[in-house]
């Protein structure tokens, strides 16, 4: 009977702004066969955790729903988490799903489903978002994974899900390079954010500027300089250093945002040039955050 609790227990605490995306987020999660429990009190976590115990290795995969709405709650929630790593017939590999949008999208969705906030039920919305926000962010500084839904619909929050938890064998160590333009602002889910604007920008160039990354002669452009290629240089072997320190730490995913003006040139001709670098020893996923953006974006 031993034998059937040695495997791992994946468990994922779904927290963050409320209207951020949590009820979208519990779908996807029980959709990929993740055993859902909504609105746990933190207290009753290490309770949750024997019951998985003693269901005979029926659950190995959880998804709780966790809705702080003060700070009395927090000192359970940290001593439940940190209590996951206590020896156990099991191992359980615990991870914090923090959901965040911006305060203008919030109001947003609050005002579209005339929902009252729940941290000011007779006030305004943004009161109670901008109190909710100070309330939670120690919770947000511990979580492993931060996704910003501001511009996200729902269906594309589920497939950020899904390609973030859908079950591997092996659940391998991934990385995502992510090219963005920093007049749109810089992605709240990066982990590393590289800063490109110092190169030679094609967007001077007529007849480039209506291209992106993805072109040959647009790549060739930013690459053929001395400045871009001893850039590559340093951070080729800042990656190759740091990459398996966070294997190593024990994340699933690294975000690295690599970012110019407008997110459709510099940015992303290098991270498609670092995603090629690393694919043969790491799951790497690419993606141009904003490289369909304005005609104007360089």
């Amino acid at each position: 009977m031993m034998e059937e609790f040695k495997e791992d227990i994946q468990i994922v605490i779904i927290t963050g702004m409320s209207g951020a995306g949590k009820t979208v987020a519990v779908q996807s999660f029980e959709d990929l066969g993740y055993f859902c429990v909504d609105n746990l009190p933190p207290a009753l976590i290490p309770k949750f955790i024997d019951l998985i115990e003693n269901s005979g290795g029926k659950m190995n995969k959880v998804a709780l729903v966790i809705d702080l709405r003060g700070r009395e709650f927090f000192q359970d929630m940290f001593e439940a988490i940190d209590s996951l790593s206590q020896t156990r017939t099991f191992h359980v590999t615990p991870q914090i799903l923090f959901l965040d949008a911006k305060d203008a999208k919030l109001v947003q969705r609050y005002k579209e489903t005339r929902r009252a906030h729940p941290l000011a039920p007779k006030g305004l919305p943004l009161d109670g978002i901008k109190a909710e926000r100070e309330i939670l962010e120690d919770l947000k500084g511990r979580a492993q994974q931060i996704i910003d839904t501001t511009d996200l619909k729902p269906i594309q929050l589920r497939e950020k899900i899904i390609q973030r938890f859908s079950s591997t064998e092996k659940h391998p160590f991934s990385i995502n390079f992510m090219s963005f333009g920093f007049k749109y602002g810089i992605p709240i889910d990066a982990d590393l954010v590289f800063d490109v604007r110092f190169l030679p920008n094609p967007h001077y160039i007529d007849h480039m500027r209506p291209k992106t990354g993805l072109d040959e002669e647009v790549s060739s452009y930013v690459l053929k300089w001395s400045e871009t290629q001893q850039f590559i240089e340093k951070l080729q072997d800042l990656f190759t250093y740091m990459l398996p320190q966070y294997k190593r730490e024990g994340k699933s995913q690294v975000v690295i945002g690599i970012g110019c003006t407008g997110g459709k040139h510099r940015s992303v001709t290098l991270a498609e040039y670092f995603s090629k670098e690393f694919t043969e020893e790491y799951v790497v996923h690419t993606s141009h955050r904003d490289i369909e953006k304005g005609k104007e974006s360089h």
